[in-house]
């Protein structure tokens, strides 16, 4: 972007120095002024042309970042839904750590207590939805992820098929 600019700097200075110059000679000679005319006219549709240029060159690059700015917020909100369902996953593993030791302690005292086996297994529930939880939140961020790899796929196939 900046050598636009100073494409654009050098270009308005030439411009400023022939229209210095074909005053100079205007004045100088009565005769070569609608040739030096001429030249800075055709000086001055190369700067709108290239001004043209830069201004579509911004539009485009405007239009890359905010396609760029929204995939990163859904990639931040799939990465948010993932870390939520892992932390479920984890407190869920240690209720079953938990379940699991108490289980055992009763066991070893040679009681066995109705509730904690009911508990263990309420707690190796949670545990088994956490970990589906996770598994479909980890499939959403891939999906997502690849749709718009398929996306572009799809437009050049559709352009090679038209070519």
């Amino acid at each position: 972007m900046s050598e636009i600019d100073a494409l654009q700097q050098r270009l308005a200075a030439a411009m400023d120095r022939i229209a210095a110059g074909a005053s100079a000679l205007g004045a100088a000679q009565g005769g070569n002024t609608a040739e030096l005319q001429a030249a800075l006219d055709d000086e001055k549709t190369a700067n709108a042309q290239l001004t043209e240029r830069v201004r579509k060159m911004s539009d485009r690059q405007e239009e890359a970042l905010a396609e760029a700015r929204a995939a990163a917020e859904a990639t931040q909100t799939r990465v948010a839904a993932m870390d939520l369902e892992l932390q479920r996953l984890r407190k869920a593993n240690d209720q079953l750590r938990e379940s699991n030791a108490a289980l055992r302690t009763a066991n070893q005292e040679g009681v066995g207590e109705p509730h904690l086996i009911n508990k263990a297994m309420m707690a190796e529930l949670e545990g088994l939805r956490a970990a589906r939880a996770a598994d479909v939140a980890e499939a959403s961020s891939i999906l997502g992820a690849l749709g718009p790899l398929l996306d572009q796929i799809d437009v050049q196939g559709e352009e090679n098929a038209d070519a």
